[in-house]
């Protein structure tokens, strides 16, 4: 620790809008974390507004959030998180640390770890998790860490030794990808006849948030199964209860950012039943990356090119929905190769990978 460092870790205090009087340290925040995150991955595609922060951070009874600013010499520089979940039982904290890269070195990730593990601990939480971005460095010179499900590696960088260092292990590697939206329409357009004529037997169903009545059960039911059924290595994930009020507190959050979420469904026609499902979110400038949410199909359901289907259909809406935005980024475990290779197939690229870390406390 720089002894001679004037440290402090304020709670966030959370305004009721980004432009009242006491806003400023949610809007400080708010820059601070976007100037970390273009650090890190080298472009703003992560970059979001205070109004489009906020509501994530308004009271939420499926997850209670603690957040702090890290100041430092008497300027904002970073900040400290730990979500915990719910869920009956959890014994999960979702944590993390960011930090301007001009105040790192100086112990400040130090103090904020132990301010992490004694939030956990004194909430009885002992699952210790975390995800952080990698850098892309394929040199041979740079030692690697593969992880137990032997997809993917990362590079011994400085986030990794952070992690090692506090008694983490790697679980497993995310591969960022992003899709270039103008290039990809061609593409878009065959793939998902293809997928339409293998999936005989079932129908796309497309809906702008909020979710109708007619669809928020099945729709609640998918979202419930993304805990149990997408891959999660040696991670330690809640299976989680959706029902039709989680799906409108979670759109709610969506709608006071002034977010458009499209949600693009696989419907079994027999059975009416909704059984796998895409979502694209954009913020409130149209012009900006889209982001890939969740994309799932069913177990029960799965060899009918339903991934394949969702995804195209939804890519094929967003023309219309957003026509002016680049680009679309998303997110999947290394090991999930039915995923990747319809993100491939379609024209997705990697462009980074992130890790997932774990701690079981004593």
């Amino acid at each position: 620790m720089d002894t001679a460092l004037d440290l402090e870790f304020r709670p966030l205090h959370i305004p009721a809008r980004p432009g009242d009087a006491d806003a400023a340290d949610f809007v400080e925040m708010t820059r601070v974390r976007n100037e970390v995150y273009r650090q890190i991955i080298g472009n703003d595609d992560d970059a979001r507004t205070a109004s489009e922060l906020l509501p994530h951070f308004h009271p939420n009874p499926d997850e209670r959030r603690f957040m702090w600013i890290v100041v430092a010499d008497g300027q904002l520089v970073g900040r400290v998180g730990v979500d915990l979940p719910q869920e009956e039982g959890s014994r999960s904290a979702f944590w993390l640390i960011e930090l301007l890269r001009s105040h790192q070195g100086r112990g400040i990730g130090t103090a904020a770890y132990t301010l992490v593990e004694r939030t956990a601990r004194e909430h009885g939480r002992s699952v210790l998790q975390s995800w952080a971005f990698h850098t892309h460095d394929t040199s041979d010179a740079v030692a690697r860490l593969e992880p137990p499900t032997g997809f993917g590696t990362i590079p011994v960088d400085r986030a990794a030794r952070f992690f090692l260092a506090n008694g983490y292990a790697l679980e497993q590697v995310e591969r960022r990808s992003d899709l270039d939206l103008a290039t990809s329409v061609e593409t878009v357009d065959r793939l998902l006849a293809e997928a339409e004529r293998a999936s005989t037997g079932y129908r796309v169903v497309q809906w702008q948030a909020p979710t109708p009545p007619e669809h928020r059960a099945g729709y609640a039911w998918m979202k419930s199964r993304m805990s149990t059924d997408a891959p999660a290595a040696g991670l330690e994930i809640d299976e989680e209860r959706w029902d039709a009020d989680r799906v409108l507190r979670h759109e709610a959050r969506w709608r006071d950012a002034g977010m458009t979420a499209l949600i693009t469904a696989a419907q079994h026609i027999d059975s009416g039943e909704l059984v796998a499902f895409n979502e694209l979110v954009i913020g409130s400038d149209l012009t900006l990356p889209t982001h890939q949410e969740d994309t799932l199909v069913l177990r029960e359901h799965r060899g009918h090119r339903l991934g394949q289907l969702v995804k195209c259909a939804a890519l094929r809406a967003w023309r219309d929905t957003a026509p002016s935005s680049p680009k679309v980024t998303t997110y999947n475990a290394e090991e999930n190769r039915p995923m990747l290779d319809i993100n491939e197939a379609i024209g997705f690229r990697p462009v980074g990978y992130e890790g997932a870390w774990k701690k079981t406390l004593d």
